[in-house]
């Protein structure tokens, strides 16, 4: 058991459609938690969405079923959770800025949880070194990620755990546990992570990050630097990214820890269950149900827009934009 000398909060928004996917997010969390002796000093949030305004429920479900599955999972905890469940149009964008804002003055370090993640039973013991080391460092200020699975392009090599850097990118390969469209469980990153001896935790100062995981020293927010309003959507880590770069020009450290395996099973067929309009398309296929709504090219596309051209001369665009 671990005793931490820091505190920390994690926390997770979960829309009404991925109930079921959750379940393996919240398992990896407990599994974590059990390494550490005072758990007090963790601070574990979700919210849950049932609004509908978006998307809606099929006719064979109800979102008070969902609604009472979500808080058993709350109760199954041996900790504190902090949830709540809304009724309002909450996005993830909304959720983070807002998880930023509240926690940075409550903790030390922060941990953007995701549905579709699975996070290493280590996480909490090597934050909390990561930060006493920053300290320790004068570096109080920095952001943090670990290694991911396969991803698209040579750019986010940095990124990839050194077991998936050099294996082939195979488009829609679902086989291969290296591949981009594999779904990994926990056993298997388990037995990735526990081969490692000795960490290895690299330093960039050219950023490079999404937001399943990311690791944010409460300073960094206190200083200024969060998701705008603006962002009002997708693309909040594009945009909490490039607020950090305005802020502080590389000046502060991104940790990279390279050999620990943070899975982001980002096609996993679980991710989105009992919308309305979404049969007969590919669960894997996360972008073409999406686009089975008219709304969410649109409000993609001008979220993008606002994403990039945050410190541009440019029209914001808002919902009222998507709706045109």
């Amino acid at each position: 058991m671990v005793k931490l000398n820091n505190t920390i909060a994690i926390g997770c928004l979960v829309q009404w459609y991925e109930i079921k996917i959750i379940e393996e997010y919240i398992e990896s969390l407990k599994q974590s938690l059990g390494q550490i002796e005072n758990k007090e000093n963790i601070t574990v949030d979700f919210t849950f969405v049932t609004n509908q305004e978006l998307e809606k429920i099929d006719d064979e479900h109800e979102i008070n079923a969902l609604r009472f599955k979500f808080q058993d999972m709350m109760k199954s905890f041996d900790v504190d959770v902090e949830w709540r469940v809304t009724d309002k149009l909450v996005t993830i964008a909304d959720y983070r800025r807002w998880f930023n804002d509240y926690y940075c003055e409550k903790v030390d370090v922060l941990m953007w949880g995701e549905s579709d993640s699975l996070i290493p039973k280590q996480t909490f013991e090597i934050l909390d070194n990561l930060h006493t080391t920053a300290i320790n460092g004068d570096t109080p200020k920095y952001v943090g990620f670990f290694s991911t699975c396969k991803m698209w392009d040579d750019s986010w090599k940095v990124l990839e755990h050194p077991d998936f850097t050099d294996k082939p990118f195979i488009d829609g390969d679902t086989e291969n546990w290296w591949s981009l469209r594999y779904t990994m469980n926990r056993k298997e990153m388990d037995e990735i992570n526990d081969k490692v001896e000795d960490l290895d935790i690299q330093v960039t100062h050219q950023y490079k990050f999404n937001g399943c995981g990311l690791v944010i020293s409460s300073d960094v927010v206190k200083s200024g630097v969060n998701i705008p309003k603006s962002v009002f959507f997708v693309h909040e880590d594009t945009a909490f990214m490039h607020s950090l770069i305005k802020t502080f020009d590389g000046k502060i450290p991104q940790f990279i820890i390279k050999n620990i395996l943070l899975v982001h099973n980002r096609k996993h067929p679980n991710k989105r269950n009992y919308v309305l309009g979404e049969d007969g398309i590919d669960k894997t296929n996360t972008g073409a149900l999406r686009k089975a709504h008219s709304w969410y090219e649109s409000a993609n596309k001008l979220c993008e827009h606002n994403a990039y051209n945050m410190f541009n001369q440019s029209k914001t665009y808002t919902w009222e934009d998507v709706e045109k």
